[in-house]
Protein backbone atom coordinates (compact mmCIF):
# COMPACT_ATOMS: atom_id res chain seq x y z
CA UNK A 1 0.00 0.00 0.00
CA UNK A 2 1.53 3.24 -1.15
CA UNK A 3 2.10 6.22 1.51
CA UNK A 4 0.01 8.54 -0.18
CA UNK A 5 -3.21 6.17 0.12
CA UNK A 6 -2.57 5.38 3.35
CA UNK A 7 -2.82 8.80 4.61
CA UNK A 8 -5.93 9.55 2.72
CA UNK A 9 -7.30 6.81 4.08
CA UNK A 10 -6.21 8.31 7.61
CA UNK A 11 -8.04 11.25 6.69
CA UNK A 12 -11.06 10.01 5.33
CA UNK A 13 -11.34 8.08 8.46
CA UNK A 14 -11.01 11.61 10.70
CA UNK A 15 -13.18 13.47 8.69
CA UNK A 16 -16.21 10.80 9.64
CA UNK A 17 -15.81 12.14 12.71
CA UNK A 18 -17.62 15.45 11.56
CA UNK A 19 -20.50 13.74 9.81
CA UNK A 20 -23.18 15.42 11.84
CA UNK A 21 -25.54 13.19 14.13
CA UNK A 22 -28.91 12.65 12.81
CA UNK A 23 -31.69 14.15 15.50
CA UNK A 24 -34.17 12.14 16.39
CA UNK A 25 -37.29 13.10 18.23
CA UNK A 26 -38.60 11.99 22.00
CA UNK A 27 -35.41 12.89 23.68
CA UNK A 28 -35.36 12.28 26.88
CA UNK A 29 -34.05 15.34 28.19
CA UNK A 30 -37.26 17.19 26.39
CA UNK A 31 -39.68 14.64 27.81
CA UNK A 32 -43.07 16.28 29.48
CA UNK A 33 -43.05 15.48 33.50
CA UNK A 34 -46.19 14.26 35.06
CA UNK A 35 -47.41 16.09 38.09
CA UNK A 36 -46.73 14.96 41.30
CA UNK A 37 -48.67 12.63 42.38
CA UNK A 38 -51.57 14.50 44.97
CA UNK A 39 -53.16 12.61 47.66
CA UNK A 40 -56.85 12.88 47.37
CA UNK A 41 -58.89 14.49 50.18
CA UNK A 42 -61.73 12.88 51.56
CA UNK A 43 -65.06 13.49 51.42
CA UNK A 44 -66.33 14.82 53.77
CA UNK A 45 -70.30 13.55 54.54
CA UNK A 46 -73.29 15.31 55.89
CA UNK A 47 -72.53 18.34 54.40
CA UNK A 48 -73.10 20.24 50.89
CA UNK A 49 -69.48 21.30 50.32
CA UNK A 50 -66.95 18.66 49.02
CA UNK A 51 -63.84 19.44 49.29
CA UNK A 52 -62.76 17.05 47.02
CA UNK A 53 -64.57 18.27 43.95
CA UNK A 54 -64.72 22.32 44.70
CA UNK A 55 -63.04 24.82 42.69
CA UNK A 56 -60.41 27.46 43.75
CA UNK A 57 -62.43 31.06 42.76
CA UNK A 58 -59.26 32.70 43.84
CA UNK A 59 -56.63 30.96 41.70
CA UNK A 60 -55.64 31.31 38.21
CA UNK A 61 -54.26 28.62 35.37
CA UNK A 62 -50.93 29.85 35.94
CA UNK A 63 -48.22 26.74 35.59
CA UNK A 64 -46.54 26.60 39.33
CA UNK A 65 -46.18 22.95 39.37
CA UNK A 66 -43.96 19.87 38.24
CA UNK A 67 -45.83 18.78 35.68
CA UNK A 68 -47.83 22.08 34.75
CA UNK A 69 -48.24 23.01 30.85
CA UNK A 70 -46.53 26.60 30.17
CA UNK A 71 -47.07 28.39 26.80
CA UNK A 72 -43.95 30.24 25.36
CA UNK A 73 -44.49 32.81 22.94
CA UNK A 74 -41.44 32.43 20.86
CA UNK A 75 -40.21 36.32 19.74
CA UNK A 76 -36.42 36.00 19.22
CA UNK A 77 -34.60 38.74 16.15
CA UNK A 78 -30.87 38.86 16.38
CA UNK A 79 -28.58 40.78 13.94
CA UNK A 80 -24.73 41.18 14.00
CA UNK A 81 -22.38 43.24 11.76
CA UNK A 82 -18.65 42.82 11.60
CA UNK A 83 -16.15 44.01 9.52
CA UNK A 84 -12.25 43.69 9.65
CA UNK A 85 -9.64 45.79 7.55
CA UNK A 86 -5.51 44.62 7.51
CA UNK A 87 -3.05 46.51 5.66
CA UNK A 88 0.92 45.53 6.23
CA UNK A 89 3.98 46.89 4.56
CA UNK A 90 7.53 46.45 5.50
CA UNK A 91 10.68 47.94 3.25
CA UNK A 92 14.19 48.51 4.04
CA UNK A 93 17.21 50.22 2.61
CA UNK A 94 20.74 51.05 3.38
CA UNK A 95 23.08 53.60 1.55
CA UNK A 96 26.87 54.08 2.09
CA UNK A 97 28.15 57.46 1.14
CA UNK A 98 31.28 57.90 -0.28
CA UNK A 99 34.53 58.61 2.14
CA UNK A 100 37.27 60.99 1.99
CA UNK A 101 40.21 61.50 3.52
CA UNK A 102 41.68 65.30 4.10
CA UNK A 103 38.90 66.58 1.79
CA UNK A 104 39.54 63.80 -1.20
CA UNK A 105 37.06 61.08 -2.04
CA UNK A 106 38.33 57.79 -1.58
CA UNK A 107 38.20 55.29 -4.70
CA UNK A 108 39.30 51.82 -5.97
CA UNK A 109 40.94 52.05 -9.34
CA UNK A 110 39.00 54.96 -10.48
CA UNK A 111 35.63 54.22 -8.66
CA UNK A 112 33.84 55.37 -6.06
CA UNK A 113 33.55 53.56 -2.63
CA UNK A 114 29.75 54.17 -1.91
CA UNK A 115 26.43 51.60 -2.25
CA UNK A 116 22.95 51.39 -1.83
CA UNK A 117 21.55 48.36 -0.90
CA UNK A 118 17.80 48.05 -0.94
CA UNK A 119 16.10 45.40 0.98
CA UNK A 120 12.96 42.96 0.40
CA UNK A 121 9.94 44.75 0.17
CA UNK A 122 6.36 42.86 1.55
CA UNK A 123 2.81 44.14 1.45
CA UNK A 124 -0.26 42.22 3.16
CA UNK A 125 -3.74 43.49 2.23
CA UNK A 126 -6.87 41.65 3.83
CA UNK A 127 -10.25 42.67 4.32
CA UNK A 128 -13.24 40.84 5.70
CA UNK A 129 -17.22 41.45 5.86
CA UNK A 130 -20.04 39.34 8.12
CA UNK A 131 -23.36 40.48 8.56
CA UNK A 132 -26.21 37.64 9.97
CA UNK A 133 -29.50 38.26 10.79
CA UNK A 134 -32.10 35.87 12.43
CA UNK A 135 -35.69 35.73 13.59
CA UNK A 136 -37.98 33.36 14.88
CA UNK A 137 -41.79 33.55 15.76
CA UNK A 138 -44.05 30.85 17.13
CA UNK A 139 -45.74 29.45 19.80
CA UNK A 140 -44.13 26.44 21.72
CA UNK A 141 -46.33 24.84 24.90
CA UNK A 142 -43.20 23.15 27.50
CA UNK A 143 -43.58 21.85 30.84
CA UNK A 144 -42.47 22.09 34.27
CA UNK A 145 -39.53 19.96 35.26
CA UNK A 146 -38.35 22.06 38.33
CA UNK A 147 -39.42 24.30 41.09
CA UNK A 148 -36.34 26.38 42.49
CA UNK A 149 -36.69 26.99 46.23
CA UNK A 150 -36.90 30.67 45.28
CA UNK A 151 -40.14 30.12 43.18
CA UNK A 152 -38.53 30.06 39.98
CA UNK A 153 -39.57 27.23 37.23
CA UNK A 154 -37.36 25.29 35.26
CA UNK A 155 -39.06 24.33 31.86
CA UNK A 156 -38.01 22.24 28.62
CA UNK A 157 -39.87 21.13 25.95
CA UNK A 158 -39.85 19.96 22.15
CA UNK A 159 -42.01 20.39 19.12
CA UNK A 160 -41.50 18.24 15.84
CA UNK A 161 -43.39 19.20 12.85
CA UNK A 162 -44.07 16.49 10.09
CA UNK A 163 -43.92 18.03 6.61
CA UNK A 164 -43.49 16.30 3.42
CA UNK A 165 -39.90 16.74 2.60
CA UNK A 166 -38.46 16.46 6.75
CA UNK A 167 -39.56 17.47 10.23
CA UNK A 168 -38.92 20.52 11.50
CA UNK A 169 -38.18 20.78 15.37
CA UNK A 170 -38.14 23.49 18.43
CA UNK A 171 -36.47 22.49 21.45
CA UNK A 172 -36.39 25.38 24.44
CA UNK A 173 -35.15 25.15 27.78
CA UNK A 174 -34.88 27.85 30.58
CA UNK A 175 -35.83 29.55 33.63
CA UNK A 176 -38.99 31.00 34.38
CA UNK A 177 -39.90 33.36 37.07
CA UNK A 178 -44.04 33.50 37.99
CA UNK A 179 -44.55 36.97 37.82
CA UNK A 180 -43.66 37.12 34.38
CA UNK A 181 -46.28 34.80 33.53
CA UNK A 182 -49.17 36.25 32.12
CA UNK A 183 -52.83 36.28 32.99
CA UNK A 184 -53.29 33.16 29.84
CA UNK A 185 -50.64 31.28 31.16
CA UNK A 186 -48.06 33.00 28.45
CA UNK A 187 -44.43 34.04 28.44
CA UNK A 188 -42.20 35.61 26.05
CA UNK A 189 -38.99 33.60 25.06
CA UNK A 190 -37.02 37.06 26.03
CA UNK A 191 -38.22 36.52 29.80
CA UNK A 192 -36.71 32.80 29.78
CA UNK A 193 -33.05 33.20 32.08
CA UNK A 194 -30.82 30.59 30.98
CA UNK A 195 -32.49 29.84 27.65
CA UNK A 196 -31.37 27.19 25.46
CA UNK A 197 -33.54 27.47 22.13
CA UNK A 198 -33.23 25.11 19.34
CA UNK A 199 -34.60 25.49 15.70
CA UNK A 200 -33.68 23.10 12.96
CA UNK A 201 -34.79 20.09 10.51
CA UNK A 202 -34.50 17.00 9.67
CA UNK A 203 -34.99 15.34 5.52
CA UNK A 204 -34.14 16.10 2.05
CA UNK A 205 -34.76 19.41 2.20
CA UNK A 206 -32.61 20.20 5.37
CA UNK A 207 -29.30 17.91 4.09
CA UNK A 208 -29.35 20.14 0.48
CA UNK A 209 -28.47 23.40 2.67
CA UNK A 210 -25.86 21.40 5.02
CA UNK A 211 -22.20 21.36 3.41
CA UNK A 212 -20.74 18.36 3.04
CA UNK A 213 -17.55 17.28 5.13
CA UNK A 214 -15.29 17.09 2.03
CA UNK A 215 -16.72 20.80 1.45
CA UNK A 216 -16.07 21.69 5.13
CA UNK A 217 -11.97 19.84 4.71
CA UNK A 218 -11.25 22.52 2.19
CA UNK A 219 -12.32 25.64 4.22
CA UNK A 220 -11.28 24.20 7.30
CA UNK A 221 -8.42 26.29 9.37
CA UNK A 222 -6.12 22.99 8.91
CA UNK A 223 -5.58 23.74 5.02
CA UNK A 224 -1.99 25.15 4.51
CA UNK A 225 -3.84 27.56 1.44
Amino acid sequence: MSKALLIMMMALTALTGCVQKQVRPNNPEYAPVRPQALIAPKPINGSIYNSATSINLYGDGRAHRIGDILTIALQESTSSQKSATTELDKSSSVTLTQPTVLGSPLDFNGKPLSASITGPTSEFDGEGTSDMSNNLSGNITVTVHDVLPSGVLLVKGEKWLTLNQGDEYIRISGMVRPQDIGSDNTVESTKLADARITYSGTGVVHDTNVMGWLSKFFISAIMPF
